[in-house]
């Protein structure tokens, strides 16, 4: 009696394991949608990255042009202290050496600090553009129903590529921009 008991049991349990690997199945049986973007086609194409690219470039475009005039002027110095450095005095040649010497320091750390604030300012716009590109990302991972969006691979296929799509996106939220955040 005990071994039909057992025996009744053990059939009773096959095909509840069964039902409950059945939901298992069904979802090995999903396809997982993985999608890539390029990070750097992004930056290059998208408005937004060339919008912010222009402000930048106007935003230091009177500072570049002034430390340019100021090199030229340095180097067109130096050319003249060199060509007329025979015919000085010491006294002279000492003097005009410093005073180069002054110039060249004060010309290297404005470039310096010209390009430490280009780059802090590069910096705060591309963190602009990848925080509205990560969204548009999202927005279009969630909509095709991605599982995964990568943004750097050695290789992928063509057809898993949505940087075009985000691309497009981020170009027409540029006609309805995002309110700013903190400004």
């Amino acid at each position: 009696m005990k071994h039909l008991i057992r025996a009744a049991a053990g059939a009773l349990l096959i095909p509840a394991f069964a039902l409950a690997t059945a939901p298992a199945q069904a979802q090995a049986q999903e396809t997982f949608r993985i999608g890539f973007v390029n990070p750097d086609r992004v930056l290059r194409e998208a408005q937004p990255a060339k919008t912010a690219q222009a402000k930048l470039e106007a935003e230091f475009l009177k500072r570049e042009k002034d430390l340019t005039a100021q090199g030229d002027a340095l180097k067109a110095a130096s050319e003249k202290f060199e060509r007329e450095a025979p015919t000085l005095s010491e006294t002279q040649r000492v003097a005009r050496q410093r005073a180069l010497v002054d110039q060249d320091r004060d010309f290297q750390r404005k470039r310096r600090e010209f390009q430490e604030d280009l780059n802090a300012r590069k910096n705060e716009e591309l963190q602009q553009v990848y925080e509205r590109a990560n969204r548009v990302v999202k927005q279009v991972a969630e909509a095709e129903k991605y599982d995964a969006i990568l943004q750097e691979a050695i290789y992928i296929n063509p057809k898993h590529d949505i940087t075009d799509k985000v691309i497009k996106a981020l170009n027409a939220s540029v006609a309805s921009p995002a309110p700013a955040a903190g400004k």
